[in-house]
């Protein structure tokens, strides 16, 4: 049945919205990890409700898993930041890429603490760094991208050391597969993936993957 997005949110929890980030053209990074180190190599993202986040990157070629959790903590009030755990085959996608793909259609790095309509520190931009190699490319790409004033403010996320990361139950993960037509992933996170196969058509998968 259809619901209004109030009941909508009240029925389903977390991440109630109103509107969506825009998607934004920029460039690759200058400064890239190698592209065949390893068979297998993990991502942490943080990019507001990790719902959309685990949505869109579902849908990107040479990911293996997306799992949606908390990292830094348990839940929002415990200073854990909604996120995404990527399992990425470095020999088809870059981390670098998966950073442009975070920055360009997952969310918009200028708002501090928030995505839309969803607000506080656990719906923050950040980046959490599993090795050096990662924090070297992700503040490289940051740096660089707010040289050329690619957006129109400055970005704000955040690159920080991993400190852990907890999934959420099954009931919160492949939740855009699941709910496709919530009003709240209607209007958030589908236009996503149009602007995903837009910008990235190479990278777009349109079978996504699936945590379950």
């Amino acid at each position: 049945m259809y619901r209004s997005l109030a009941v909508s949110v009240l029925l389903m929890g977390a991440c109630a919205a109103w509107g969506q980030e825009k998607p934004t053209v920029i460039p690759p990074p200058t400064l890239d990890g190698p592209r065949a180190a390893a068979s297998s190599e993990k991502a942490v993202l943080a990019g507001g409700c990790y719902w959309g986040t685990q949505g869109v990157f579902e849908h990107v070629k040479g990911i293996k898993r997306v799992v949606a959790g908390f990292t830094g903590g348990h839940n929002d009030e415990d200073g854990g930041a909604e996120s995404v755990m990527i399992t990425f085959d470095p020999k088809v996608i870059s981390y670098g890429q998966l950073l442009r793909i975070f920055f360009s259609v997952v969310h918009d790095p200028t708002q501090l603490d928030r995505q839309g309509p969803d607000v506080g520190p656990g719906y923050r931009s950040d980046i959490f760094y599993m090795n050096d190699e990662q924090r070297r490319v992700a503040q490289a790409y940051v740096a660089q991208l707010d040289r050329a004033k690619v957006f129109p403010k400055p970005i704000v996320t955040r690159v920080d050391a991993f400190p852990g990361f907890n999934p959420v139950g099954l009931d919160q993960q492949d939740f855009m597969i699941k709910n496709p037509h919530l009003d709240y992933i209607e209007v958030n996170d589908v236009p996503k993936l149009a602007s995903l196969k837009r910008l990235f058509p190479t990278s777009y998968r349109a079978l996504p993957l699936q945590y379950w």
